[in-house]
């Protein structure tokens, strides 16, 4: 047909290509930001006999807890989540640690004082995220 014109179309770029590489550059970021994280809280738990001062990261006695510190990447929310495993102690324990609060022990309520460790890691490492995502994006 007179006036038709061809385009090469292999300059274009393909869009499922490119998205999918930028979920998974997302997914790798993300889960070093975890990481980072990860790693502050883990570093804040010192193992001692004795029990930590009030408002400081808790005590390990064994190294149990502080190896229960895991993230992962949820892909249903593009986040990470980063944090003591539920399978540690029951859902209640990392939670009166960071936060404090009360619970029943052996018939009789028992009160903790917040050591937090998760927050503060999180506050340490977040001004190092802008530079994790600095040329990220790559070809």
């Amino acid at each position: 047909m007179p006036g038709l014109v061809r385009i090469d179309t292999s300059t274009f770029f393909d869009r499922d290509k490119v998205l999918d590489k930028l979920d998974r550059d997302e997914r790798r970021l993300l889960s070093r930001a975890g990481a980072f994280v990860r790693r502050r809280a883990r570093s804040s738990i010192r193992k001692r006999k004795g029990i930590s001062k009030s408002g400081k990261p808790p005590a390990s006695h064994t190294g149990q807890y502080k190896k229960s510190i895991l993230f992962g990447y949820e892909k249903s929310s593009r986040s990470v989540v980063i944090g003591p495993s539920a399978s540690f102690g029951g859902s209640e324990v990392p939670e009166l640690l960071e936060f404090g609060g009360s619970a029943k022990r052996g018939g009789r309520t028992v009160n903790y004082d917040a050591r937090p460790h998760m927050g503060p890691a999180l506050e340490a490492e977040t001004p190092n995220f802008p530079e994790l995502f600095t040329n990220s994006v790559t070809a």
